[in-house]
């Protein structure tokens, strides 16, 4: 649901110092191939493998296309991905990139509580466009759960390939909650400062 990512988009000029880009993707994260991945390669093709069963090409589709929620560039330049995830977000394919992360990886969410809800939900994954195959990467049934538990991992595990910061996620579930606070300004400040966004990049209360 497009509200929400909007309800925390609308937030962000009175939170963080940056600029504000909804809707937009770096160039190495559009169709990240053996090159853009680099060091974390042959995790993202383990985790390809394990979702699919299939080998991953070397380079990405040239239909291959995405963007992200939010892209914010800080005012000393340092870049950060925000992501708001809802429901579809937590699935079994989702649960099971997440066991592949390797150790000491650097995340801007608690990956447990998204693993937990992952699992929580496994087997309740939404049917219709939400499941359809996705191919070429993606074929068969269930198709499009893959590719966004996938497009996730990768938008978590290649950043700090690219020197940015560690990607943010927001759940559909905090974001309820802080929307409803009394001050979700002051709300949003506390979690995205919890979860990774500079002190220096916050705006003053």
């Amino acid at each position: 649901m497009k509200e929400l990512q909007d309800g925390i988009t609308r937030l962000l000029p009175h939170v963080v110092k940056a600029e504000i880009a909804p809707e937009s993707c770096p160039t190495w994260l559009r169709r990240p191939g053996q090159i853009e991945c680099a060091r974390m390669w042959e995790t993202v093709a383990a985790i390809y493998r394990a979702l699919t069963g299939l080998v991953l090409p070397e380079q990405a589709p040239s239909r291959e296309r995405r963007s992200l929620d939010v892209l914010l560039t800080y005012e000393n330049g340092q870049q950060q991905i925000l992501e708001v995830d809802e429901k579809q977000h937590f699935t079994a394919a989702r649960a099971l990139t997440l066991e592949c992360y390797p150790a000491g990886v650097k995340l801007g969410f608690d990956a447990s509580r998204w693993l937990a809800r992952s699992q929580a939900l496994t087997g309740r994954e939404p049917g219709g466009g939400f499941g359809k195959p996705k191919p070429p990467l993606f074929p068969g049934e269930g198709g499009r759960h893959r590719q966004r538990a996938f497009r996730d991992a990768l938008a978590d595990l290649l950043p700090p390939v690219h020197d940015w910061l560690p990607t943010i996620r927001i759940s559909d579930t905090e974001v309820t909650a802080i929307t409803a606070a009394p001050d979700p300004v002051s709300s949003l400040r506390t979690l995205l400062g919890e979860r990774g966004v500079p002190v220096a990049c916050l705006a003053s209360e």
